[in-house]
Formats: C-alpha cells, structure tokens, sequence
C-alpha cells in the first residue's frame, strides 16, 4: 500500500512539473519574424544571395534559431543590434550548427565565427563594434568562400537611421 501511495506522489509530481514548464508556452504568441532577400557581395566579384528572417527587437535577437531542426541553405537570420557594439552570443538551445558573419553599420563583414557547436555555452564574440550579425548554416562560409571584408546587403543594412 505504501508503494502505491509513493508511486502516485511521484506521477503527481512528474505531471505537476510538466504543467508547470509548459504553462508559460501556453499564453505567449510564438515569436514571429519577418523575411527580407540578402545579398552577400564578396572581394572575389560574387553575389550570393540569401532570404533571411529578421531579429531586431530584443525578444527576437533573444529567441534567434533557437529550437530549429532545419534551414535552407539559402536561408538564415539578420540580427540588428541598432547601434554598433561589442556583441556576444552563445548557442544554448540552438539545435543546428552555424556559421555567424558579425558586419558593422555598413554591412562589411568584421568577424566570422565558423561552425558554432549546437547547445554550447561558450561565449561567441564579435572581437569588436558590429550593428549586425548574420547566421547562415555551418560550413557555407567555406562552401562560398564568405571573408571578412565582404558586405552584407539587405533593407536591414540599407535602411535609414530614426
């Protein structure tokens, strides 16, 4: 008897902290982004072009590609930080490897962080002021030949300053 009261505690338990984390899922809309095409235009004379979705309010840059099983590979995520800055960002809860090209407020590319490793918590850092930071599948970087000193283009980049 005793066993079958311990073991009802526990599936109570269980399910109590199921509902529990669930719950907060439950009333919140799931965030959304808007698309926008990008251009990637290299030193070599190139133009690769990309349809990203755009991060640029801080719930959006907070969530990113986090939990996603898949992405084209023409697709992937702008990030703007509306003022150039220092960026650090990590990989927790990011299911797919990624590549990140960190531009400054002009679209030049500064930084290139190759093959983030999925689910890690090692800080990834932009090594100085960027306004954007672009995520694209792991090894595209490679696969295209993307460098620092190539330039982003997009209506995020473009766009005028408020």
């Amino acid at each position: 008897m005793r066993e079958l009261v311990l073991l009802h505690a526990i599936k109570s338990a269980i399910l109590a902290l199921f509902f529990m984390a669930a719950l907060p899922a439950f009333g919140q809309e799931p965030i959304r982004f808007d698309k926008e095409p990008l251009l990637i235009q290299t030193a070599a004379g190139k133009v690769l072009h990309f349809t990203v979705e755009i991060a640029s309010t801080p719930d959006q840059r907070a969530y990113g590609l986090m939990f996603r099983k898949a992405m084209a590979d023409d697709a992937g995520m702008i990030f703007d930080f509306d003022e150039p800055r220092r960026v650090t960002m990590w990989m927790e809860n990011t299911i797919l490897p990624l590549d990140m090209l960190f531009a400054d407020d002009t679209g030049i590319i500064r930084h290139i962080k190759e093959k983030a490793v999925p689910y890690s918590r090692d800080i990834i850092d932009s090594m100085g002021k960027v306004k954007y930071v672009v995520e694209l599948n792991a090894g595209i970087v490679s696969k295209l030949g993307i460098k620092p000193g190539d330039r982003i283009v997009s209506a995020t980049t473009t766009k005028k300053a408020k």
